[in-house]
């Protein structure tokens, strides 16, 4: 999986494009940020005029959030002061080297190659360096690949050093309750000198306004039910082995629907792999793909052993799991709190691990978990681990990434920069486009390959029955009546940030490629870009070792999981499995929208009316703890709700399609040069 070198650049001041100048200037710079150090004041005081705010740097929710309280003063935060490097050279040739019939297609950078040519030199990272410093923060660190900045100090440094004060905030939610968290007030202040190498900063907040939206349904909807649907079993039958194994008939009716089929117990890896076409020739055989991650899960190692075996894989070896951490530990009372409020099991690690294995048995795995007191820093973290690899290589040439940031969280840029780095070095950087409808930060950039969701119905030998765009209508029985929930679905639609890039000319329709920005209509950048099985109704089967007293590892267990979080780790796998044997192929947008409309895809289409109704709804029996039953129906398309529409071609649900068998894998090993 070797890098190709070209154009490297000796020295990190030439790579600048200034040479020795722009070491001089970012030596001039640094004293006079360390002269203006005495001028810059708490908050509230007078401005002073050698500093500027950077962009996006505050959460949009807090304008309308009430604030509940402050920080503790004393309390340690670690920051990071994300760098520009030179994004439009960076582009021009990520975009070089991701083309087929470009000179440079797949010619990557090394890391270290890439830090020397692109990153901001080593002094004007040093000239931020020596700011914090000033400014009494501690363990200040550039990054290897001189991408950001982390320090360290009390909430009253930092408040201090970035003009903002940091408190805790509560927002409405849809259903009318409160979400609280970290903020800084407003937008950070940065030395004017320093500003024009400054992307944006993290840290500052928890990174929970927004939630992750990862491997969950949406709140109001009950999740598929615990697998008990043994044929030995006097109970009726709550879930189904394949689509329509088990119907359900209703009165009265919902949206003129009186029959539903049973949700699926989970897909195994068999019905997963005959579905989207994995082979025994190509199982991933020395590719690797990275999985990040914010939680370690418990004996993950053993767990994907009896995942092999209760889904009669090959056992995996020792050497082809590992697992790592990226950042810096943090006690921080709010990651405790989360850690405290988050699901009784969370297997979101497990099943992106098992996802990947399902479809590529023969690759290796690496499990990169982030750290740190900022959830979203961690998990930037986490894929930059990845990137800068050990300098000649980066850890992996593929990312699944089962995590969003929403929109404004994080400066977009920050996000832009590491996706395009991926792209310069050869990486692939796959992004659940999210579990609710709309754009985030992380899927909504051109550099990455945001994979959306379907609702799959398959049969007993993994045929397809029908598939289409992951959007479900849930309404609940109470009383005799039906009670209309609303929407839940996957993430997708057109960017108002980024412009359509060029790979999506022609094939993404005016239609769903003009948003409203401002006065003016733009054709942006749509989402997603292709898609898998991600309906709690159709979900995969996966497995947990529970963990029991002093830490120790339990039994196995399984539960269905779903989510965009499991269509991203399915669709990287693959991937890896067409990868086998060849050169990584690095961003593949540019290759995979020229596949659009072949025989490499399965173009997903919207439900018919006049479909069996068993291929139209999921029905979602009472669980017995007092809730009542519900019923999923696919494919919902309400303007009022989401804009996103599944339709013949491209569409925002599932972008060009779903992977069409082993069609898929020949196109991406064969494709044009």
């Amino acid at each position: 999986m070797g890098r190709v070198r070209r154009r490297e650049r000796g020295t990190a001041t030439a790579a600048t494009g200034s040479g020795g100048r722009g070491a001089a200037r970012a030596v001039a710079a640094c004293l006079a940020v360390m002269a203006a150090g005495a001028v810059l004041g708490a908050p509230g005081t007078a401005r002073a005029a050698s500093t500027a705010t950077v962009p996006g740097s505050v959460s949009p929710a807090v304008p309308a959030a009430t604030l509940v309280g402050t920080a503790p003063a004393a309390q340690a935060m670690t920051v990071q002061v994300w760098l520009a490097p030179d994004l439009a050279g960076a582009e021009a040739f990520a975009d070089a080297v991701a083309t087929p019939g470009n000179a440079e297609y797949r010619h990557y950078l090394a890391p270290s190659a890439y830090t020397a040519r692109f990153a901001p030199s080593a002094a004007r990272a040093e000239a931020v360096a020596s700011w914090l410093t000033a400014k009494g923060l501690k363990a200040v660190h550039v990054d290897g690949g001189r991408d950001y900045v982390s320090a360290t100090g009390p909430v009253s440094a930092v408040q201090s050093a970035f003009r903002v004060r940091i408190g805790r905030y509560r927002a409405k939610d849809a259903a009318g309750g409160g979400t609280e968290f970290q903020s800084n007030d407003r937008e950070v202040s940065v030395p004017a000198a320093l500003a024009p190498d400054v992307l944006g900063v993290t840290g500052l907040g928890d990174g929970s306004a927004g939630g992750r939206g990862t491997a969950q349904s949406a709140p109001t909807v009950p999740t598929a039910p615990t697998v008990s649907n043994s044929p030995n079993s006097s109970k009726p039958a709550t879930c189904s082995r394949s689509w329509a194994q088990h119907v359900h008939s209703f009165h009265p009716a919902y949206r003129g629907l009186t029959k539903a089929s049973l949700p699926i117990c989970g897909y195994s890896a068999a019905q997963l792999r005959a579905a989207y076409g994995a082979t025994w020739t190509a199982t991933g055989k020395g590719q690797t793909v990275a999985l990040t991650e914010e939680t370690p899960p418990t004996a993950m190692f053993q767990t994907l052993t009896d995942y092999a075996k209760s889904n009669r894989l090959p056992l995996p070896t020792r050497s082809q799991f590992r697992q790592v951490t990226a950042g810096s530990a943090c006690a921080s009372p709010t990651r405790a709190r989360d850690a405290a409020d988050g699901p009784a099991v969370d297997d979101e690690a497990e099943m992106d691990s098992e996802a990947v294995y399902a479809m590529a048995p023969g690759a290796d795995q690496l499990m990169v978990v982030g750290q740190g007191c900022d959830e979203d820093q961690a998990l930037l973290d986490a894929a930059l681990a990845v990137l800068n690899g050990k300098g000649d290589r980066p850890q992996a040439s593929l990312v699944s990434n089962s995590w969003q940031i929403p929109l404004g969280e994080v400066p977009a840029k920050t996000v832009h920069a590491i996706d395009v780095r991926a792209a310069a070095e050869g990486v692939g950087m796959y992004f659940a486009s999210g579990d609710t409808t709309g754009l985030t930060v992380t899927d909504s950039d051109p550099y990455a390959v945001a994979v959306g969701g379907t609702t799959v119905g398959l049969g007993p030998a993994g045929n397809r029955v029908f598939e289409t765009g992951w959007s479900d209508d849930y309404g609940y029985l109470d009383g005799g009546k039906w009670n209309d929930v609303g929407i839940s679905g996957g993430g997708g639609g057109t960017s108002g940030v980024y412009r359509q890039p060029g790979y999506q000319k022609g094939v993404v329709p005016a239609s769903m490629a003009r948003v409203r920005v401002g006065k003016h209509t733009v054709t942006g950048r749509a989402v997603p870009d292709i898609a898998a099985d991600a309906d709690p109704d159709t979900g995969m089967l996966t497995g947990y070792i529970d963990t029991v007293s002093h830490g120790k590892p339990g039994r196995y267990h399984t539960m269905p999981n779903a989510g965009t979080s499991l269509a991203c780790p399915l669709i990287a796998g693959l991937v890896a499995d067409a990868q086998q044997g060849r050169e990584p192929f690095g961003f593949i947008n540019p290759l995979l929208y020229r596949l659009a409309g072949s025989r490499a895809l399965h173009d997903v289409l919207p439900i018919r009316p006049s479909a069996p109704q068993q291929d139209r709804s999921a029905w979602i029996a009472a669980d017995g703890a007092g809730t009542s039953p519900g019923i999923d129906v696919f494919d919902a398309q309400d303007p009022a709700q989401t804009q996103q529409v599944t339709a013949k071609g491209y569409d925002t649900m599932t972008g060009v399609g779903t992977p069409n068998g082993p069609a898929f894998l020949t196109a991406l090993r064969h494709a044009p040069r």
